[in-house]
């Protein structure tokens, strides 16, 4: 009998231990990391010129949840890459680096599609605002250094194509 109950909890024991085991492989699927979604083209243009300067693949964030994660829980983004995210009004906006895990530069654009400011190489993970100079309905967050190596400038002008 006793051989019996011991049998019995080696076998409870076990069985909860992988339990336990199971839960934590399902609690690391969660945390995935996020991956980038095509869901327009932007391209970049100079005002004086009209000539392009760049073309993005960009993912939108359009909504409240989408605009309040952005980039963040994401461990890169390629060069040709951004997230373009839309305001319905314009305003003074600001953005901050928590959660985000590289350097981006924060270009904020007006409701007439010029840049109205640059925030250059943004800190990953760091808290401070960064306010944009003057009212912007639209924000694009790409790769920092990009808008030094495309030699971006207050008035260059931005558009966009979404997929429906």
């Amino acid at each position: 009998m006793k051989k019996v109950v011991l049998l019995l909890l080696s076998i409870l024991v076990s069985s909860s231990f992988y339990n336990c085991k199971e839960k934590t492989k399902n609690q690391e699927s969660i945390t995935k990391e996020v991956s980038f979604t095509k869901e327009g083209e932007l391209t970049l243009k100079k005002a004086e010129t009209d000539s392009i300067i760049a073309t993005l693949d960009i993912e939108i964030a359009d909504d409240e949840y989408q605009t309040q994660t952005g980039l963040m829980y994401r461990k890169s983004m390629l060069d040709n890459q951004g997230m373009l995210f839309i305001f319905e009004n314009e305003q003074p906006r600001s953005f901050y680096m928590k959660n985000t895990e590289f350097s981006i530069d924060i270009i904020y654009i007006n409701s007439d599609k010029e840049i109205v400011s640059i925030q250059k190489n943004a800190k990953p993970y760091d808290p401070t605002s960064l306010p944009s100079e003057g009212a912007a309905q639209y924000v694009l967050e790409v790769n920092a250094g990009l808008s030094d190596t495309w030699e971006l400038e207050k008035g260059d002008v931005v558009e966009w194509n979404a997929y429906n």
